[in-house]
């Protein structure tokens, strides 16, 4: 059947050529967001990898398998992406009015965007080879992709591609027109810089299974005390070593005490938000609105939680640009 179809699909069928690629749509779109670290850009990179592949159907000599010359095609496009460096400028703080604590750092990912959950049915269930490290469902996460994206665009594929999943070296080499021994040594690297820059996962709990009654208590808990300004409630519901960020703005907060602050200073009594849960990356998501006084309330954001146990040990706060890729709108009526 697969020779059939790349047979009509050199010949100029659209429809066999959708038919071959399709089945590997959603994975490679997975695969362009964990290089790009954007749910935007790795859209574009999956358009251009699958226009690229309509171009050179007729060059597709069968050596590797389809699934394996279009991850050659995509790594390929996202490398180009990140040379180019046209990433998501950082935003200044622009909250009229509130004026947040000192920083405990300056984030250097800031172009980083959440991944609908709705997209990833089919796309991380999908066969890995015997190199893989990795679960899928944690090579999705925030924190993951965060890290991913400190790293050397070459180191970043040849993870992804070996550690993530699962190619051979050898494979990987051909991809990236490369050696193995080149592939390994960046490998190597990669390796170490991750490690670097994941944030200790040891001494944490998992959290809840998604839909179970101890996750649905942590969401009440969160949006009634968010929802209503209660920071003491909020900030009980945090873990000690709790990391606050939110891109495009570089800002980000570490450690209980130091996330108190800044949430006295932006989480208002007198601000009423309500909140529509949602999943990203496999997490918890919440959509925030805030209640306008004629009623209508204005998306300002997604949060994205990392839990632990029965406690939250990072919040990623995303502006309203993102709410449309979870089927969101930017308004709801009263």
């Amino acid at each position: 059947m697969a020779t059939e179809l790349i047979t009509r699909a050199r010949a100029g069928d659209e429809e066999a050529f959708r038919e071959l690629t399709e089945p590997h749509r959603h994975e490679l779109q997975v695969h362009c967001y964990r290089m790009l670290g954007s749910f935007q850009d790795a859209e574009d990179a999956l358009q251009d990898t699958l226009l690229a592949a309509w171009q050179g159907i007729q060059k597709f000599e069968a050596r590797a398998s389809i699934r394996t010359w279009l991850y050659r095609i995509a790594t390929n496009r996202c490398l180009n992406a990140l040379r180019a460096a046209s990433r998501r400028p950082a935003k200044e703080w622009a909250v009229p009015g509130i004026e947040p604590p000192e920083p405990t750092r300056l984030s250097e990912v800031v172009w980083l965007e959440p991944f609908p959950d709705a997209l990833l049915e089919g796309a991380i269930d999908v066969p890995l080879g015997p190199e893989a490290r990795y679960e899928q469902t944690e090579a999705i996460s925030l924190a993951f992709v965060t890290a991913l994206q400190v790293l050397p665009p070459r180191q970043l594929a040849v993870l992804i591609l070996r550690d993530v999943l699962g190619f051979h070296a050898n494979e990987v080499a051909d991809m990236l027109d490369s050696t193995v021994g080149s592939v390994n040594s960046a490998l190597k690297r990669a390796r170490a810089g991750l490690q670097h820059h994941l944030p200790p996962t040891g001494e944490h709990e998992p959290p809840p299974a998604p839909g179970s009654p101890s996750e649905q208590a942590l969401v009440e808990k969160f949006v009634r005390a968010y929802g209503s300004g209660d920071v003491d409630a909020l900030v009980a519901l945090l873990t000690d070593d709790v990391r606050v960020s939110m891109p495009p703005i570089p800002l980000e907060y570490q450690g209980r005490d130091v996330v108190a602050r800044f949430y006295a200073a932006v989480v208002r009594r007198d601000r009423t938000y309500d909140l529509v849960p949602t999943r990203a990356n496999g997490q918890l998501a919440l959509a925030a609105y805030l209640r306008a006084p004629t009623g209508v309330r204005h998306g300002t954001g997604l949060l994205v939680l990392t839990v632990t146990g029965d406690r939250i040990r990072g919040i990623t706060r995303f502006d309203n640009s993102v709410l449309p890729s979870f089927g969101l709108p930017r308004s709801l009526p009263d």
